[in-house]
């Protein structure tokens, strides 16, 4: 009976010799099988995790929808639609908004501008405590977003909101 060999995963293995003659011998280590029953749980795990993966990709971070409501005796309201169909609100007070402007970056070797809200620093009236995107995952162009600028300076400016309009064409 030959003896019970393992190797270093604790499975066993077999451990054949030839004695070819008395100065030659042969040893040859014979692994089990490939069982289906512990490759398929190892596939079946990896597949599971994959999938588990992409959903948290998909609630976390794909993002189908960004909107922007604006009332002006009440506030802002940004909203983010995600592919899972997990929506994400945030909402400023008006009291808060200092303005909203077009701001530039230097990105990838390329300006691009998007579109922001100051809001007013709570210790320092004249100061901005927190500059907040809007539209940061599907980057519109200038063009799109001069139009939601400038109806959002006309609704500031009817709620009597001090604003430093810029010209944008």
């Amino acid at each position: 009976m030959a003896p019970d060999f393992k190797d270093i995963n604790g499975r066993c293995i077999l451990l054949e010799q030839n004695r070819h003659s008395s100065l030659c011998r042969e040893f040859t280590v014979i692994s089990p099988k490939l069982s289906l029953r512990t490759n398929t749980s190892v596939l079946s795990a990896s597949i599971i995790v994959t999938l588990l993966g992409m959903i948290l990709h998909l609630h976390l971070f794909k993002i189908d929808q960004e909107s922007v409501l604006i009332i002006g005796s009440v506030g802002v309201q940004m909203n983010t639609l995600y592919a899972s169909g997990r929506e994400s609100v945030r909402f400023i007070e008006m009291k808060k908004v200092k303005d909203i402007v077009i701001n530039e970056a230097i990105y990838m070797q390329k300006v691009i501008y998007y579109l922001c809200i100051l809001l007013i620093d709570p210790g320092n009236p004249r100061g901005v405590s927190e500059v907040v995107p809007v539209f940061q995952s599907a980057k519109p162009r200038l063009d799109c977003l001069s139009q939601v600028y400038r109806s959002c300076q006309e609704i500031l400016q009817q709620t009597g909101r001090t604003v430093n309009v810029a010209s944008v064409k």
